[in-house]
């Protein structure tokens, strides 16, 4: 696995292998940073959030085109232990919290979130319930979700901004409102 662009462009990094996690296609990482782009202009400055991080190529990636600051999430320890390999090859200054994405601690709130949460009925949503409760999402901020193709995601008062296939994944886009 590769990271896509920024300062880390064409850099490898492990990816989580077995039945725990599963890793965002190359394509689907592409597409999803291309709507992010077009959409935020700049990375530049933003605290970004990776949930169900597996490996942290999402986070990783957006940290190479110039977050200010990622923090991740994961409960497997042995994608935790991925996780913390790749951090320290890039030389990654990140926060790593190990615990479940669906009960997220109190935190100062993130410009972007990135969630990709196991395929099932209602992870989505129970990703984005999670966020919510948490007030993870800044005013003004984005939340990524990735979905089964099929799959429904309740936006909990949150605006869609986009939804896209890509492959046998669906990436929602959805966006706080600002004060």
């Amino acid at each position: 696995m590769r990271i896509i662009a920024g300062r880390w462009r064409g850099r490898t990094i492990e990816a989580s292998s077995g039945l725990a996690t599963r890793p965002t296609a190359d394509r689907t990482r592409e597409t999803l940073f291309s709507m992010l782009t077009s959409r935020l202009g700049s990375f530049e400055h933003l605290r970004v959030a990776d949930l169900f991080a597996g490996s942290g190529a999402l986070g990783l990636e957006a940290m190479s085109r110039g977050a200010a600051h990622v923090t991740f999430v994961e409960s497997d320890a042995a994608a935790l232990a991925i996780l913390k390999r790749n951090a320290a090859k890039l030389d990654a200054e990140v926060q790593i919290l190990g615990g479940s994405a669906l009960s997220l601690p109190k935190s100062e709130p993130f410009d972007l979130i990135l969630a990709d949460p196991p395929y099932g009925d209602g992870s989505g949503t129970s990703a984005i319930e999670s966020v919510l409760r948490a007030e993870w999402l800044a005013p003004g901020g984005w939340l990524s979700v990735e979905t089964g193709r099929g799959e429904i995601v309740d936006p909990g008062g949150l605006i869609v901004d986009a939804e896209r296939n890509v492959g046998k994944a669906k990436l929602t886009l959805l966006r706080r409102p600002g004060i």
